[in-house]
């Protein structure tokens, strides 16, 4: 077993629509090469960084780079759009803010560089760490988030950003408001998207799109790829490569096998919990008794969950009606056992929960292979008895999986989240409303001040936000289709980068870009770097 923190081998997912077949690798370098044929790039080296990177890097304790960062780096530093396996705490925020100061341009005083991340957390975290690399640099880092005003966060970006790092919902409400522009954006960055997803950021990731130039380099970093990240990264980024890294090489990104230590009387609380914090879009929920179907799917259904059962004793009729919620999509979570489950497919599961662990083997691959098929990523999470951990251990070594052991979610961890997506859809909805709607709301307003004032009264507030988010949360959980990248709005100034409303030219990382004379002319040295960088593109 390994920490959360490790990374692992994992399966390809299907390349994007249109795109060349994802990277491949083997363990020697010089052989590896990508699916267009393309060797992988070297890996980046600490003492190649510049000298104000070095200090900055030193003074935060680095002395040489992780290998997220010496994997990933010279794709971003080359301009080449890329996906990329890894956790929270493998070093992916140095990867994507060490190239980023190495190529933008302290002397031009706009956004560089957009960091988009799921939590008000994560916001501060990677800002903090940015701005201390940045240290010498001239490098402005400004970090936006909802639940908070917009006052000192607007100032903030009036005084100068190079590095904006927000949440994608409050970067929306910025950039509607014309609190700064992304004209001059070379690089964006996706952190933990799957995370993103499941806080319910797809609508406003997909607005954003229109502020963005054609010409940019995309990264992803997600710890899985299920189906709603790569149709993300088909709107965002051009032909990426995968990279994940296991004991030194480069895998294709694929599924996340974890467990839960859970005492057994505790298991149906941790299951919601567990299910709050993932907001997976489908799932299947497999137990090993017929009477533990029931009690689950009864749990979830009283929890708000859309959610049905099925076991071999079910009447035909009843199973029939099942299944074709099953294959119409129109079922969120499915509770069976082994045998009831047989033959059943679901396209585009994301998610598989043992609520118990099998004691063979061979059914604990049976049931995490409902997930990451045809392709696409997904996550097996086991909840497992101080009696099944043999069980575990048994499944891991014949099979050679990495489970990952996670810390049992608290109440205070699932509040945080629920809290935080809650605010993520009041503001988008907000966002919707007209002058009169927003006229007419203020009526409300002194009850709310009110109610806040009282203990109890304040619980009818709750009642509201509760029924609130179980309807836009807990119900059927539709992945939107994706065909083409979103256009970018109308009105909109030409230039190289497309004509206003018609659809975006090839991004050419071309070398007389107006901007590259606003970055030491068309001959300095810095423009050459620039072009350089910008021809690393296929």
């Amino acid at each position: 077993m390994i920490n959360e923190n490790e990374t692992t081998p994992a399966e390809s997912p299907a390349p994007l629509s249109g795109d060349e077949p994802a990277a491949t690798a083997t363990s020697d370098d010089e052989t590896a090469t990508t699916g267009s044929g393309e060797p992988l790039l070297p890996e980046a080296r600490y003492e190649d960084l510049p000298a104000n990177l070095q200090a900055s890097t030193r003074a935060m304790g680095w002395t040489s780079l992780m290998p997220v960062q010496a994997r990933s780096m010279p794709y971003l530093l080359q301009g080449r759009d890329a996906m990329v396996q890894a956790r929270t705490g493998s070093g992916k925020t140095g990867a994507f803010v060490l190239p980023i100061l190495t190529l933008i341009d302290p002397k031009l005083n706009e956004c560089q560089g957009l960091i988009l991340v799921p939590t008000r957390e994560l916001c501060l975290q990677v800002s903090r760490e940015a701005t201390a690399l940045a240290e010498g640099t001239g490098v402005r880092v400004v970090a936006v988030y909802g639940g908070v005003g917009y006052g000192a966060q607007r100032d903030a970006l009036n005084e100068g950003a190079h590095i904006v790092v927000g949440t994608p919902g409050r970067l929306l409400d910025l950039l509607l408001n014309n609190a700064f522009k992304l004209r001059d954006l070379d690089f964006i960055i996706f952190d933990e998207a799957d995370r993103m997803m499941s806080m319910g950021f797809y609508p406003d990731m997909v607005a954003l799109q229109r502020f963005l130039p054609v010409e940019k380099c995309a990264f992803m970093f997600s710890a899985t790829f299920p189906e709603i990240v790569m149709r993300l990264a088909r709107q965002f980024m051009d032909q990426p490569e995968f990279l994940s890294l296991s004991q030194g090489s480069v895998h294709i990104a694929g599924m996340e096998h974890i467990w839960y230590e859970v005492p057994a009387m505790d298991k149906d609380r941790c299951l919601v919990r567990v299910i709050e914090l993932e907001n997976p879009a489908s799932a299947m929920v497999f137990c090993n008794t017929k009477d533990k179907v029931n009690y689950v799917c009864t749990v979830l259904q009283r929890f708000g969950y859309d959610a049905d059962q099925l076991t071999a004793d079910l009447a035909q009729n009843a199973r029939e009606k099942v299944l074709e919620r099953v294959r119409q999509g129109d079922l969120r979570f499915l509770i069976a056992t082994d045998v009831a489950a047989r033959g059943i497919d679901i396209p585009g599961l994301s998610h598989v929960f043992l609520y118990d662990f099998p004691d063979d083997p061979e059914s604990y691959i049976h049931r995490a292979g409902r997930t990451a098929r045809a392709g696409a990523g997904g996550t097996a999470i086991s909840l497992v008895a101080l009696t099944e951990t043999g069980d575990l251990n048994r499944a891991e070594k014949r099979f050679n999986i990495n489970m990952i052991q996670k810390p049992v979610p608290t109440d205070e961890d699932v509040s945080a989240v629920v809290a935080e997506r809650t605010t993520v859809l009041m503001e988008a909805k907000m966002r919707d409303r007209d002058r009169l709607q927003i006229e007419r709301m203020q009526r409300f307003v002194p009850l709310v001040k009110s109610l806040i004032e009282s203990d109890e009264e304040v619980q009818l507030l709750a009642m509201l936000l509760d029924d609130y988010y179980q309807d836009a949360l807990h119900g059927i959980f539709k992945v939107p289709e994706v065909h083409e990248r979103v256009q970018r709005a109308p009105g909109r100034k030409t230039s190289d980068r497309g004509g206003p409303g018609g659809p975006p030219r090839a991004r050419e990382r071309s070398s007389d870009r107006p901007r590259d004379e606003k970055r030491g002319g068309a001959h300095s040295a810095e423009g050459e770097r620039k072009r350089s960088r910008r021809g690393g593109r296929r």
